[in-house]
Protein backbone atom coordinates (compact mmCIF):
# COMPACT_ATOMS: atom_id res chain seq x y z
CA UNK A 1 0.00 0.00 0.00
CA UNK A 2 1.54 3.50 -0.51
CA UNK A 3 -0.44 6.43 0.69
CA UNK A 4 -1.40 10.43 -0.20
CA UNK A 5 -1.90 13.46 1.51
CA UNK A 6 -5.22 15.13 1.41
CA UNK A 7 -5.56 19.22 1.26
CA UNK A 8 -8.58 21.52 1.31
CA UNK A 9 -7.91 24.73 -0.76
CA UNK A 10 -8.41 26.57 2.20
CA UNK A 11 -6.51 26.87 5.47
CA UNK A 12 -2.68 26.58 5.08
CA UNK A 13 -2.00 25.41 1.75
CA UNK A 14 -4.90 28.93 0.36
CA UNK A 15 -1.66 30.62 -0.51
CA UNK A 16 1.45 29.88 -2.57
CA UNK A 17 3.89 29.69 0.17
CA UNK A 18 1.49 27.03 2.40
CA UNK A 19 0.58 25.04 -0.74
CA UNK A 20 4.48 24.70 -2.01
CA UNK A 21 5.33 23.95 1.01
CA UNK A 22 2.80 21.19 1.84
CA UNK A 23 3.48 19.85 -1.34
CA UNK A 24 7.48 19.77 -1.64
CA UNK A 25 7.57 18.39 2.27
CA UNK A 26 4.83 15.63 1.33
CA UNK A 27 7.22 14.61 -1.69
CA UNK A 28 10.59 14.41 0.12
CA UNK A 29 8.60 12.31 2.54
CA UNK A 30 7.85 9.41 0.36
CA UNK A 31 4.03 10.18 -0.06
CA UNK A 32 2.91 9.14 -3.57
CA UNK A 33 -0.30 11.38 -3.67
CA UNK A 34 -1.23 14.96 -2.85
CA UNK A 35 -5.09 15.02 -3.39
CA UNK A 36 -6.92 18.78 -3.09
CA UNK A 37 -10.34 19.29 -2.50
CA UNK A 38 -12.63 21.05 -4.78
CA UNK A 39 -15.40 24.14 -4.32
CA UNK A 40 -15.24 27.26 -6.21
CA UNK A 41 -18.20 29.85 -4.71
CA UNK A 42 -20.09 29.16 -1.42
CA UNK A 43 -23.52 30.05 -0.84
CA UNK A 44 -24.20 32.20 2.50
CA UNK A 45 -27.25 30.23 2.97
CA UNK A 46 -26.68 26.05 2.57
CA UNK A 47 -29.39 23.66 3.61
CA UNK A 48 -27.93 21.11 1.54
CA UNK A 49 -27.04 18.09 4.06
CA UNK A 50 -22.91 17.48 3.99
CA UNK A 51 -22.77 13.69 4.02
CA UNK A 52 -19.54 13.41 6.30
CA UNK A 53 -20.99 14.43 9.22
CA UNK A 54 -23.39 13.41 11.51
CA UNK A 55 -25.73 16.41 11.95
CA UNK A 56 -25.28 17.42 7.73
CA UNK A 57 -23.26 20.75 8.69
CA UNK A 58 -20.24 21.80 6.61
CA UNK A 59 -17.15 23.14 8.45
CA UNK A 60 -16.30 25.04 5.39
CA UNK A 61 -19.23 27.15 5.25
CA UNK A 62 -17.90 29.68 8.24
CA UNK A 63 -15.55 31.28 5.75
CA UNK A 64 -16.59 30.57 2.25
CA UNK A 65 -13.09 30.64 1.58
CA UNK A 66 -11.51 28.29 -1.10
CA UNK A 67 -9.02 28.43 -3.93
CA UNK A 68 -9.83 26.60 -7.36
CA UNK A 69 -8.74 22.94 -6.91
CA UNK A 70 -8.14 22.71 -10.62
CA UNK A 71 -5.66 26.06 -10.76
CA UNK A 72 -3.84 24.59 -7.56
CA UNK A 73 -3.75 21.60 -9.32
CA UNK A 74 -1.20 22.93 -11.53
CA UNK A 75 0.35 24.70 -9.32
CA UNK A 76 1.58 21.58 -6.97
CA UNK A 77 2.74 20.08 -10.37
CA UNK A 78 5.09 22.97 -10.84
CA UNK A 79 6.62 22.73 -7.60
CA UNK A 80 7.41 19.19 -7.31
CA UNK A 81 8.44 16.59 -9.55
CA UNK A 82 7.64 12.87 -8.74
CA UNK A 83 4.21 13.09 -6.47
CA UNK A 84 1.36 11.96 -8.19
CA UNK A 85 -1.69 15.12 -8.23
CA UNK A 86 -4.75 13.68 -7.34
CA UNK A 87 -8.53 15.70 -7.45
CA UNK A 88 -10.16 14.47 -4.61
CA UNK A 89 -12.65 14.88 -5.56
CA UNK A 90 -13.63 16.70 -8.73
CA UNK A 91 -17.15 17.16 -8.60
CA UNK A 92 -17.81 16.98 -11.98
CA UNK A 93 -20.67 18.64 -12.65
CA UNK A 94 -19.02 22.00 -11.86
CA UNK A 95 -17.25 22.79 -15.16
CA UNK A 96 -18.07 22.71 -18.55
CA UNK A 97 -17.07 19.44 -19.72
CA UNK A 98 -14.96 19.65 -22.75
CA UNK A 99 -12.90 22.91 -20.80
CA UNK A 100 -12.67 20.97 -18.33
CA UNK A 101 -11.08 17.65 -20.04
CA UNK A 102 -8.53 20.22 -21.62
CA UNK A 103 -7.62 22.00 -18.17
CA UNK A 104 -6.76 17.85 -16.68
CA UNK A 105 -5.16 17.04 -19.96
CA UNK A 106 -3.32 20.11 -19.81
CA UNK A 107 -1.91 19.56 -16.35
CA UNK A 108 -0.93 16.00 -17.33
CA UNK A 109 0.98 17.10 -19.93
CA UNK A 110 3.00 19.77 -17.68
CA UNK A 111 2.74 17.69 -14.70
CA UNK A 112 4.70 14.95 -16.95
CA UNK A 113 1.86 12.31 -16.56
CA UNK A 114 0.81 12.32 -12.83
CA UNK A 115 -2.57 13.61 -13.19
CA UNK A 116 -5.30 11.14 -11.43
CA UNK A 117 -8.57 12.57 -11.80
CA UNK A 118 -11.13 11.87 -8.88
CA UNK A 119 -14.28 12.65 -8.86
CA UNK A 120 -17.78 12.75 -7.24
CA UNK A 121 -20.97 14.07 -8.82
CA UNK A 122 -21.18 16.82 -5.46
CA UNK A 123 -23.32 16.89 -2.82
CA UNK A 124 -24.43 20.97 -2.56
CA UNK A 125 -27.10 22.34 -4.66
CA UNK A 126 -26.60 25.50 -3.76
CA UNK A 127 -22.92 25.69 -5.34
CA UNK A 128 -24.03 23.41 -8.47
CA UNK A 129 -27.09 25.87 -9.07
CA UNK A 130 -24.26 28.78 -8.77
CA UNK A 131 -22.47 27.57 -11.45
CA UNK A 132 -25.47 26.46 -13.70
CA UNK A 133 -24.97 22.85 -13.47
CA UNK A 134 -27.50 20.53 -14.72
CA UNK A 135 -30.32 19.83 -12.56
CA UNK A 136 -29.48 18.53 -8.99
CA UNK A 137 -31.54 15.37 -9.38
CA UNK A 138 -29.93 14.72 -12.83
CA UNK A 139 -26.06 15.05 -11.82
CA UNK A 140 -25.35 11.60 -11.55
CA UNK A 141 -26.47 11.40 -15.25
CA UNK A 142 -24.58 14.16 -16.55
CA UNK A 143 -21.40 13.07 -14.44
CA UNK A 144 -22.01 9.51 -16.51
CA UNK A 145 -21.57 11.37 -19.61
CA UNK A 146 -19.00 13.97 -18.88
CA UNK A 147 -16.92 10.66 -18.05
CA UNK A 148 -17.41 9.15 -21.16
CA UNK A 149 -16.87 12.43 -22.62
CA UNK A 150 -13.81 12.85 -21.12
CA UNK A 151 -12.78 9.41 -22.35
CA UNK A 152 -13.65 10.28 -25.96
CA UNK A 153 -11.50 13.73 -25.98
CA UNK A 154 -8.38 11.94 -24.16
CA UNK A 155 -7.85 9.11 -26.14
CA UNK A 156 -10.11 9.10 -29.95
CA UNK A 157 -8.28 11.22 -32.72
CA UNK A 158 -11.29 12.26 -33.84
CA UNK A 159 -13.33 12.17 -30.49
CA UNK A 160 -17.30 12.68 -31.04
CA UNK A 161 -19.84 12.19 -28.17
CA UNK A 162 -23.46 12.42 -28.41
CA UNK A 163 -25.64 12.44 -25.11
CA UNK A 164 -28.35 14.92 -23.39
CA UNK A 165 -25.40 16.80 -21.42
CA UNK A 166 -22.49 16.46 -23.44
CA UNK A 167 -22.79 16.89 -27.60
CA UNK A 168 -19.23 17.64 -29.74
CA UNK A 169 -18.61 16.59 -33.07
CA UNK A 170 -15.91 17.83 -35.85
CA UNK A 171 -13.12 18.91 -33.15
CA UNK A 172 -9.95 17.96 -32.84
CA UNK A 173 -8.08 17.83 -29.22
CA UNK A 174 -4.77 17.94 -28.80
CA UNK A 175 -2.54 17.62 -27.65
CA UNK A 176 -3.49 14.31 -25.68
CA UNK A 177 -2.42 13.67 -22.13
CA UNK A 178 0.86 12.04 -21.64
CA UNK A 179 -0.78 8.93 -20.36
CA UNK A 180 -1.98 7.14 -23.29
CA UNK A 181 -4.84 5.74 -22.18
CA UNK A 182 -6.17 8.80 -20.59
CA UNK A 183 -6.36 10.17 -17.18
CA UNK A 184 -7.02 7.07 -14.76
CA UNK A 185 -10.75 7.86 -13.04
CA UNK A 186 -11.39 7.13 -9.57
CA UNK A 187 -14.79 7.47 -8.88
CA UNK A 188 -15.48 9.08 -5.33
CA UNK A 189 -18.67 8.27 -3.09
CA UNK A 190 -19.82 5.43 -0.73
CA UNK A 191 -23.27 4.33 -1.52
CA UNK A 192 -24.87 2.33 -4.59
CA UNK A 193 -24.92 4.75 -7.43
CA UNK A 194 -20.52 5.32 -6.72
CA UNK A 195 -20.18 1.38 -6.21
CA UNK A 196 -22.55 1.13 -9.74
CA UNK A 197 -20.75 4.09 -11.35
CA UNK A 198 -17.08 2.16 -10.43
CA UNK A 199 -18.54 -1.16 -11.53
CA UNK A 200 -19.38 0.90 -14.97
CA UNK A 201 -16.96 3.86 -15.90
CA UNK A 202 -14.06 3.72 -13.17
CA UNK A 203 -10.73 2.75 -12.91
CA UNK A 204 -10.69 2.89 -9.55
CA UNK A 205 -12.72 3.38 -6.68
CA UNK A 206 -12.21 6.43 -4.37
CA UNK A 207 -14.55 6.63 -0.94
CA UNK A 208 -14.49 8.25 1.91
CA UNK A 209 -14.21 6.50 5.55
CA UNK A 210 -16.24 8.45 7.48
CA UNK A 211 -19.78 8.87 6.17
CA UNK A 212 -22.02 8.23 8.64
CA UNK A 213 -24.59 6.59 6.51
CA UNK A 214 -22.00 4.18 4.50
CA UNK A 215 -19.23 3.60 6.83
CA UNK A 216 -16.08 2.16 6.09
CA UNK A 217 -14.48 2.15 9.31
CA UNK A 218 -13.80 -1.04 9.44
CA UNK A 219 -11.58 -3.73 6.89
CA UNK A 220 -15.23 -5.93 6.54
CA UNK A 221 -17.30 -3.25 5.83
CA UNK A 222 -14.38 -1.77 2.90
CA UNK A 223 -14.19 -5.56 1.81
CA UNK A 224 -18.09 -6.02 1.57
CA UNK A 225 -18.25 -2.74 -0.20
CA UNK A 226 -15.60 -3.43 -2.79
CA UNK A 227 -17.41 -6.66 -3.22
CA UNK A 228 -20.30 -4.94 -5.16
CA UNK A 229 -18.10 -3.02 -7.06
CA UNK A 230 -16.65 -5.72 -8.67
CA UNK A 231 -20.18 -7.64 -9.16
CA UNK A 232 -21.17 -4.17 -11.00
CA UNK A 233 -17.65 -4.49 -13.17
CA UNK A 234 -18.10 -8.07 -13.80
CA UNK A 235 -21.82 -7.42 -14.91
CA UNK A 236 -20.54 -4.88 -17.46
CA UNK A 237 -18.20 -7.29 -18.73
CA UNK A 238 -14.95 -5.67 -17.13
CA UNK A 239 -12.06 -7.47 -15.30
CA UNK A 240 -13.11 -6.11 -12.03
CA UNK A 241 -8.92 -7.06 -10.46
CA UNK A 242 -7.94 -4.00 -13.12
CA UNK A 243 -10.44 -1.61 -10.74
CA UNK A 244 -7.95 0.18 -8.69
CA UNK A 245 -8.64 1.23 -4.75
CA UNK A 246 -8.84 4.14 -2.89
CA UNK A 247 -10.05 5.87 0.33
CA UNK A 248 -9.82 9.18 2.19
CA UNK A 249 -9.50 9.05 6.07
CA UNK A 250 -10.30 12.36 7.46
CA UNK A 251 -9.74 12.84 11.34
CA UNK A 252 -5.89 10.89 11.27
CA UNK A 253 -4.51 11.36 14.85
CA UNK A 254 -1.31 9.86 16.27
CA UNK A 255 -1.32 9.20 20.18
CA UNK A 256 0.29 6.88 22.41
CA UNK A 257 -2.20 4.44 22.26
CA UNK A 258 -6.17 3.61 22.39
CA UNK A 259 -7.54 0.28 23.56
CA UNK A 260 -11.05 1.75 23.14
CA UNK A 261 -13.79 -0.57 21.39
CA UNK A 262 -14.66 2.29 19.49
CA UNK A 263 -11.46 3.57 18.46
CA UNK A 264 -11.09 4.71 15.07
CA UNK A 265 -9.33 3.18 12.48
CA UNK A 266 -6.06 5.06 11.66
CA UNK A 267 -5.91 6.67 15.27
CA UNK A 268 -3.87 5.89 18.17
CA UNK A 269 -0.54 5.09 18.66
CA UNK A 270 1.67 4.26 15.46
CA UNK A 271 1.95 0.24 15.49
CA UNK A 272 -1.86 0.66 15.85
CA UNK A 273 -2.26 2.64 12.93
CA UNK A 274 0.02 0.16 11.03
CA UNK A 275 -1.94 -2.57 12.07
CA UNK A 276 -5.25 -1.04 10.65
CA UNK A 277 -3.52 -0.31 7.20
CA UNK A 278 -2.15 -3.66 7.07
CA UNK A 279 -5.80 -5.35 7.66
CA UNK A 280 -7.32 -2.75 5.05
CA UNK A 281 -4.36 -3.84 2.81
CA UNK A 282 -5.73 -7.37 3.01
CA UNK A 283 -9.37 -6.57 2.61
CA UNK A 284 -8.10 -5.12 -0.92
CA UNK A 285 -7.44 -1.35 -0.50
CA UNK A 286 -4.27 0.21 -2.47
CA UNK A 287 -4.14 3.64 -1.53
CA UNK A 288 -4.56 5.72 1.72
CA UNK A 289 -5.39 9.24 1.73
CA UNK A 290 -5.28 10.92 4.84
CA UNK A 291 -6.68 13.97 5.96
CA UNK A 292 -3.92 16.68 7.10
CA UNK A 293 -6.06 19.77 7.13
CA UNK A 294 -5.33 22.40 9.51
CA UNK A 295 -5.12 26.24 9.71
CA UNK A 296 -1.63 26.26 10.89
CA UNK A 297 1.08 25.39 8.53
CA UNK A 298 3.99 24.45 10.86
CA UNK A 299 1.48 21.94 12.34
CA UNK A 300 0.67 20.51 9.05
CA UNK A 301 4.04 20.08 7.90
CA UNK A 302 5.09 18.68 11.79
CA UNK A 303 1.79 16.40 11.61
CA UNK A 304 2.59 14.96 7.85
CA UNK A 305 6.10 14.57 8.85
CA UNK A 306 4.92 12.36 11.81
CA UNK A 307 2.83 10.04 10.12
CA UNK A 308 5.89 9.48 7.37
CA UNK A 309 8.40 8.72 10.29
CA UNK A 310 6.76 6.86 12.88
CA UNK A 311 3.67 5.09 10.76
CA UNK A 312 5.07 4.30 7.33
CA UNK A 313 8.40 2.52 8.13
CA UNK A 314 5.92 0.12 10.18
CA UNK A 315 4.55 -0.73 7.08
CA UNK A 316 6.13 -3.81 5.55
Amino acid sequence: MDFGLHLGTRGAAANPGGLRALAEHAEALGFSYLGLSDHIIISRSIDSKYPYSENGDWPGVDTGACLDQLTCLTYAAAVTEKIRLLTSVMVIPHRPPVQTAKILATADMLSNGRVTVGVGVGWMREELELLSAPPFNRRGAASNEYIEAFRALWTEASPQYEGEFVSFDNVSFEPKPLQSDGLPIWIGGEGMAARKRTGRLGDGWYPVMRNPRHLMNTPDKFATALADVHRFADEEGRDPGKIDTAMFAPGYTQSAGDASADRWAFTGAPEQIAEDVSAYRKAGLNHLLIGFEDSDLQRSLDTIEGFAKEVMPLVT
